[in-house]
């Protein structure tokens, strides 16, 4: 079916700003995906999946300006012993790195990749996002896929004694930032990604992951900062027998996120836990789009996502199960909610259940509402000021998601930040 002649202009306008890196061993992967992206096209808002979020400013030719955000609030995970690996405006700065060296891993850039003709990267650079095309159409992903100029490949053999810390520095206010990632994590291997900072004006990034059989991997994303900019991220991760994947995102400030997992649980025995706690002020829209799709036996996924709003802002989740047929013994849950602390925020939802197979136990919920008068009186009554009580029912409204972080130091990070957030906005 030919494109509307409204999306084929947007999508050669958006294009004819581009240029494709010198591609090496990616071409092949980078051709296909821009062949993906001309056939479907950019997104619109007559899009079942871009109804909730305007898509506008993620796909003009040219990026919006945002403001530099001073503060001297310490970057997110600064008191962590972590390997480092800094991108400024979506352009990976060796001088603010560390040595890309460490034992039971190795990571080479993306540029790096590009110069030879054989990489295990060249396996799987485009695969998942190819795949994560069906049966829901991802137009940025494979923007991303054809147009990354940067980004690293992470090749997880061991069990890494340091976290591996991606951050993203945000220098231009018209930085227009495309980066791509590509994680492989070998059968016993186990590795924590973290990732931080607000990267660009506008940042399109894309992740990979391929965890092998018994392999796990844990995630922790901070987002946020720069109040003006504008980010949609996808992250696509392939599970084999008995592996982990454990992912969680803080999302603070921000006039645009969006933020796309698509998870598939290809061997038996795997668990998926993906998780989200966002606040948002004013002029702010966060949309979590997830698909997560069981095709084996005896797996466990976890959607959790809660959404603290105010002063008009927007938030949005679009949370699926696919469960195949033969995909027996399968356990999904899926929990959305959010917290008005005011009349003019608004949540939309859209949770979905899709089962082919008799022998599962999948549920879904979505509730939106305000704080607990009852909760707030019974604080208030003991002395708790209202602005304390109030925050700290916000705190306990976001738990169930924090929670989802399995390490206790990170967990208390994120907290902390949380709390921060509100203390500002008191």
């Amino acid at each position: 079916m030919a494109l509307p002649q409204a999306k084929q202009t947007a999508t050669e306008e958006r294009l004819a700003a581009l240029t494709m890196p010198d591609a090496g061993c990616t071409r092949k992967a980078r051709e296909a995906a821009l062949a993906r992206l001309r056939e479907m096209g950019l997104p619109g808002r007559r899009d079942e999946y871009w109804k909730y979020t305007r898509p506008d400013t993620l796909i003009s030719a040219e990026a919006p300006s945002a403001a530099l955000f001073e503060t001297d609030e310490p970057m997110m995970f600064h008191e962590f012993d972590r390997l480092k690996i800094v991108f400024i405006d979506g352009v990976f700065s060796a001088e603010a790195s560390d040595d890309l060296t460490m034992e039971g891993v190795s990571i080479d850039r993306l540029e790096d990749i590009c110069c030879k003709d054989i990489h295990w990267a060249k396996e799987l650079y485009g695969v998942l996002e190819a795949r994560g095309q069906t049966p829901v159409q991802r137009p940025l992903a494979a923007l991303n896929t054809a147009y990354a100029s940067d980004g690293v490949a992470i090749h997880v053999t061991g069990k890494p004694s340091r976290p591996i810390s991606l951050i993203y520095r945000h220098a231009s206010e018209t930085s227009d930032a495309i980066l791509h990632h590509v994680i492989r994590v070998e059968s016993g291997a186990e590795v924590t990604i973290l990732e931080n900072g607000p990267a660009a004006s506008r940042f399109n990034k894309c992740m990979e992951i391929d965890i092998a059989d018994g392999g796990t991997l844990h995630h922790i994303r901070a987002q946020g900062r720069d109040h003006q900019r504008r980010a949609a991220t996808h992250m696509f991760t392939r599970m084999g027998t008995e592996s982990v994947y454990k992912s969680f995102t803080l999302t603070v400030n921000g006039v645009l996120t969006r933020n796309e997992q698509v998870v598939e649980l290809t061997g038996d025995d795997a668990v998926a836990h993906v998780a989200g706690a966002c606040v948002g002020d004013g002029e702010f829209h966060h949309d979590d789009t997830v698909f997560v799709t069981h095709d084996a036996v005896n797996c466990e996924s976890r959607q959790v996502f809660k959404k603290v709003l105010r002063n008009g802002a927007t938030g949005v989740f679009q949370g699926k199960i696919l469960v195949k047929e033969g995909a027996q013994k399968t356990d999904g849950y899926q929990i959305s909610q959010s917290l008005l602390l005011d009349d003019d925020s608004q949540f939309l939802a859209k949770p979905e259940l899709e089962i082919y197979a008799d022998d599962v136990a999948c549920s879904h919920g979505s509730t939106s509402g305000a704080i607990d008068e009852t909760a707030l009186f019974y604080l208030r009554s003991r002395g708790v000021p209202t602005k304390d009580a109030t925050d700290m029912l916000t705190l306990a409204f976001l738990a169930e998601a924090v929670d989802e972080i399995e390490d206790e130091a990170l967990a208390e990070v994120i907290v902390s930040r949380l709390q921060e957030w509100l203390a500002r906005r008191s």
